[in-house]
């Protein structure tokens, strides 16, 4: 596959998904909410600002492992065509959404804004209904047996304390 056509392909999964919800939605909220900048409170500032960066670095590194190792994106129409268990996916099978929720919070943190937690807590619910009812049963369909097995040994939401190997080298 062309390098360049999957980077726009990346791209473009990037500004329609986690850019939307995590500076669009949160910037309207923001003005639509009458955010000032005197509503800063300096320790939730700096609190913030670590919550942000972790999310920040979980989430890029989630679409880098997409990209590279998966040969897809994070967008539900452009999937990745190898399932992918190595990094934060050997711990928690939806990294992706906690890095989204940690930035999130961390931008509620940051900005002191109800409405950003609302989003934030909004955002998650969805999420859980959709990786329940749509994305997982597609993996399984996709994947078989090896999601299966995955499935039942990383867990959904709540990182384990050890990384998942499996006994089956052909999964990446």
């Amino acid at each position: 596959m062309n390098t360049r056509s999957l980077r726009f392909r990346v791209f473009k999964a990037i500004m329609a998904l986690p850019f939307q919800v995590a500076v669009v939605i949160p910037m309207i909220l923001l003005y639509c909410s009458g955010w000032q900048p005197d509503n800063m409170v300096l320790w939730a500032l700096f609190l913030g600002i670590a919550i942000f960066f972790a999310g920040l670095l979980l989430a890029v590194s989630t679409i880098r492992l997409f990209s590279k190792l998966g040969n897809g994106t994070l967008a539900p129409w452009d999937p990745t065509s190898k399932m992918i268990i190595t990094g934060p996916y050997a711990y928690v099978r939806n990294p992706m959404i906690t890095g989204i929720v940690l930035i999130l919070l961390g931008e509620a943190l940051m900005f002191f804004s109800w409405a950003i937690a609302l989003w934030t807590v909004i955002f998650l619910i969805i999420n859980m209904f959709y990786f329940a009812l749509s994305e997982e049963p597609g993996l399984r369909k996709r994947f078989g047996q090896e999601y299966e097995e995955y499935s039942r040994n990383v867990p959904r939401y709540i990182p384990r304390l050890t990384p998942w190997k499996p006994w089956s080298k052909s999964i990446t």
